[in-house]
């Protein structure tokens, strides 16, 4: 099984449900970095994707992006061969 990053803060219901989708689908450890504790961290995510919202998710080294393309990318079949392959 792949290896689940999520930049999130506390009182996100969309990083609560991409939390939720990710353990339907059988991931059971997610590395949670908490943006709102740690600026340098907001930063370094704001490097990497170019986006200011949270969630932002990798699986792997890949970066799937915020809640709704993690369930673009279930509804198209392609969430489990990431999780899979990674």
């Amino acid at each position: 099984m792949a290896s689940v990053k999520m930049y999130t803060t506390q009182v996100c219901p969309y990083c609560i449900r991409a939390k939720a989708l990710l353990k339907q689908r059988g991931v059971t450890d997610i590395e949670e970095v908490r943006i709102d504790l740690d600026p340098a961290a907001r930063d370094a995510m704001m490097a990497q994707t170019g986006r200011r919202t949270v969630p932002q998710i990798f699986i792997g080294d890949t970066h799937v992006g915020g809640c709704d393309d993690l369930m673009a990318l279930d509804q198209k079949g392609g969430l489990a061969s990431l999780l899979q392959a990674a």
